[in-house]
C-alpha cells in the first residue's frame, strides 16, 4: 500500500491514477469515496470534515475490496489527521510500503485548483483544506516514520510526465 499526501492541487489524484494504471494497483481517493457514497456534499462544499470514523470505515472497506481484486491500494487524501493515521497503522501497518508527500508551492496550487474547476473548490473550502493538511501532515508523517514506513518528499512541480517520472523512481525499490 502506498499513501499519497499533499495539499489540494498538488497532483495526488493525477499521480495516484498513473501509479495505479502502471503498477496494477487500486487508486482510492478519500474525496472520491465520499462522493461515491453520497450524503457528504454539504460538508465537502464548505471544506468541513466528514466524521473520522465514517471516513475510516469507508476507506478500510475499499482497501478490503481492492485486496479481493488482488490489488494493492494507493490511498489519496487518507489519513488526513493523526486519529485516522493511528487507526490505519493499527489495522494495516505491515501493508504500508511507503508514504509520498508531493510538495508544491502555494501559488502553483492555487493556479492548478482554479484550472480544475470542481464545485467544492471554493476559495473558503480550499483554504480550510490547506489548513487541515498543514496542521496534520507532520504528525502523520512522524507517526508513519516511527512505524518504519519510508516517507519521501517529492517535488510536485513540473509537467504531469515529469512528476510521474519522479514517482516511478520512488516505486523502484518496492
Amino acid at each position: 500500500m502506498i499513501l499519497l499526501f499533499g495539499l489540494a492541487g498538488s497532483g495526488k489524484s493525477t499521480q495516484g491514477r498513473i501509479l495505479a494504471k502502471n503498477y496494477n494497483m487500486k487508486w482510492l481517493s478519500a474525496g472520491e469515496v465520499l462522493r461515491e457514497h453520497g450524503g457528504f456534499e454539504k460538508e465537502m462544499e464548505k471544506g468541513e470534515l466528514v466524521d473520522d470514523d465514517v471516513v475510516i470505515e469507508l476507506m478500510l472497506e475499499e482497501v478490503e475490496k481492492a485486496k479481493t481484486e488482488g490489488k494493492e491500494a494507493i490511498l489519496d487524501g487518507f489519513p488526513r489527521d493523526i486519529y485516522q493515521a493511528e487507526k490505519l497503522v493499527k489495522k494495516l501497518n505491515g501493508e504500508i510500503k511507503k508514504a509520498i508527500y508531493l510538495e508544491v508551492p502555494r501559488e502553483e496550487l492555487i493556479k492548478r485548483i482554479n484550472l480544475r474547476g470542481r464545485a467544492d473548490d471554493t476559495p473558503e473550502a480550499v483554504e480550510k483544506r490547506f489548513l487541515i493538511v498543514e496542521q496534520n501532515i507532520y504528525s502523520i508523517l512522524s507517526l508513519l516514520e516511527s512505524k518504519n514506513v519510508p516517507v519521501r518528499r517529492l517535488d510536485g512541480v513540473g509537467t504531469i510526465e515529469e512528476v510521474a517520472e519522479r514517482m516511478a523512481k520512488e516505486m523502484e525499490d518496492l
